[in-house]
């Protein structure tokens, strides 16, 4: 029992103030403490985590797991006998504020064909729902990895049943390994910051104008236009630790010529890269560099030199200040139509027969050949790609096929410097003149289409064609008032 003292304690008018005022403090205390749990709550939510963007990123291997035909030359008459270093495929899957998603392969390959290139991006939408827009399959366009595709092929002697059977396993592989990548890119996605910059390297000639060959480096002739510019991304995670460093450059992946496999530059200045920053993936692109050969070439020491230069243009970036992308994606693709000249007449075609060099004389009796079956010779290709990327702030152009610089410095010009090029990329069906080269000719105007096996060279207008639809996608990319369907 509670003594009669206590209990007259309890009922004083004090007691009541004291407990009125603790039970208030306390209800004050609770929804503080409640306030603070909702906040903490709020900042986890997705809604909050996923306003930045977030990337991931990986490579595999795709170094033949045979001796089989390199790609690139016709002066090679044997197959590959051995290797500098391995060819890499790598991917980086990017996500929005929003959660759009896009993928990023490069590859140490000499390009994509569009058969390869639909059939992988139709299991990567099956598998991870990504429309074609969303994907962007970049080749280096090295001269020292494999046959791929039936481009080229008129370079090449012809393939017997067990080569042919070889460059079919490979591609089977090749697709099997960007989906593999692609997985585990995507499936690797964390929050990341993304930061673009631009560095110079001067290793670049244009070889229409300096040759195809010979050492100029005392040389105070050389001409021709060219690109040395050397556009980086750069993707930090978290704890700013760099995770993934892309970076391009216009210029053939030609410094050697041997039977052994190699990225050529782009590949030793990725190793060079990645010794620096053991963290990060390197990830190389070939910009609008078709009319464009590194020189001198001299060799293994001077592809080391050249991947060495270009990797110290990258990082020079990569420790300055770069410009940080808001988290926002858009994305584009569109086919367009471009036409294709008649091929030589019956004379024309003869004397290539009678005096050209051995892939311009297969060339040419293929196309009389198919002339007297009554064979239709595609006066079209309608499947040329144009695509845009806009990664916050910054500009993405990708162009299929072998694109000379004259492209770069136009739509440089018309969308500012700082407007990232990305060639040979979706579909390398052939060389994609300007109008200037068009008119020159030469290998890169004109007989580059015999090589990929087109009836003749393209068509007056190519030029004005495809930075129309540039343009028409930049806009779009951009949110400006104009209807792109139009």
């Amino acid at each position: 029992m509670l003594r009669p003292v206590f209990l007259g304690f309890l009922l004083r008018p004090v007691f009541f103030g004291i407990l009125l005022r603790a039970v208030f403090f306390g209800f004050l205390l609770s929804v503080v403490l409640l306030s603070c749990y909702l906040n903490a709550q709020e900042s986890n939510s997705p809604s909050e985590v996923d306003r930045g963007w977030k990337a991931g990123v990986a490579r595999v291997v795709i170094t033949p797991p045979e001796y089989m035909w390199m790609a690139g030359y016709a002066a090679r008459d044997k197959p590959a006998d051995g290797k500098l270093h391995d060819l890499w495929l790598k991917a980086l899957a990017l996500e929005d504020a929003e959660g759009n998603k896009a993928l990023l392969i490069t590859s140490d390959i000499i390009g994509f064909s569009r058969e390869l290139s639909q059939s992988i991006c139709g299991k990567l939408h099956k598998k991870f729902k990504l429309e074609r827009k969303d994907i962007i399959l970049s080749s280096s366009h090295t001269h020292s990895g494999p046959v791929l595709n039936n481009n080229l092929y008129g370079i090449y002697p012809p393939f017997d049943d067990k080569q042919k059977e070889q460059i079919r396993r490979y591609q089977q592989f090749l697709e099997a390994q960007v989906l593999i990548a692609a997985e585990r890119a995507l499936g690797s996605l964390a929050p990341s910051s993304i930061s673009t910059g631009v560095g110079i390297s001067r290793f670049a000639v244009n070889r229409r104008e300096s040759g195809w060959e010979g050492d100029i480096l005392y040389s105070p002739d050389v001409k021709g236009p060219s690109d040395h510019s050397v556009p980086v991304i750069k993707i930090t995670d978290e704890r700013n630790r760099l995770t993934a460093v892309v970076f391009g450059y216009a210029c053939h992946a030609t410094s050697l010529s041997i039977n052994k496999w190699s990225g050529d530059y782009p590949g030793f200045a990725q190793i060079e890269l990645e010794k620096m920053y053991p963290s990060a993936t390197a990830m190389f692109f070939a910009g609008f560099g078709a009319d464009q050969n590194p020189f001198p070439r001299g060799g293994v020491l001077q592809a080391e030199q050249y991947g060495k230069e270009l990797a110290i243009s990258v990082e020079r970036i990569l420790e300055g200040e770069m410009e940080q992308l808001s988290p926002s994606l858009k994305t584009v693709y569109e086919e367009i139509e471009l036409e294709i000249a008649q091929p030589p007449d019956q004379a024309k075609l003869e004397q290539i027969i009678e005096n050209g060099a051995g892939w311009e004389k297969r060339w040419a009796m293929m196309i009389m050949e198919k002339q007297a079956a009554g064979e239709k010779l595609e006066d079209s290709y309608p499947f040329y790609p144009v695509q845009g990327w806009q990664l916050g702030e910054q500009s993405l152009v990708v162009l299929g096929g072998e694109v000379v610089v004259d492209y770069a410095l136009a739509l440089r010009e018309l969308l500012g410097n700082d407007i990232i090029l990305v060639g040979y990329s979706n579909d390398v069906m052939t060389y994609i003149p300007s109008e200037r080269v068009l008119k020159e000719g030469g290998y890169e105007g004109k007989s580059s289409m015999w090589v990929y096996g087109h009836r003749g060279s393209w068509e007056p207008g190519i030029e004005e064609k495809i930075i129309t639809e540039v343009l028409r996608q930049m806009y779009f990319c951009k949110n400006k008032e104009i209807d792109y369907l139009e």
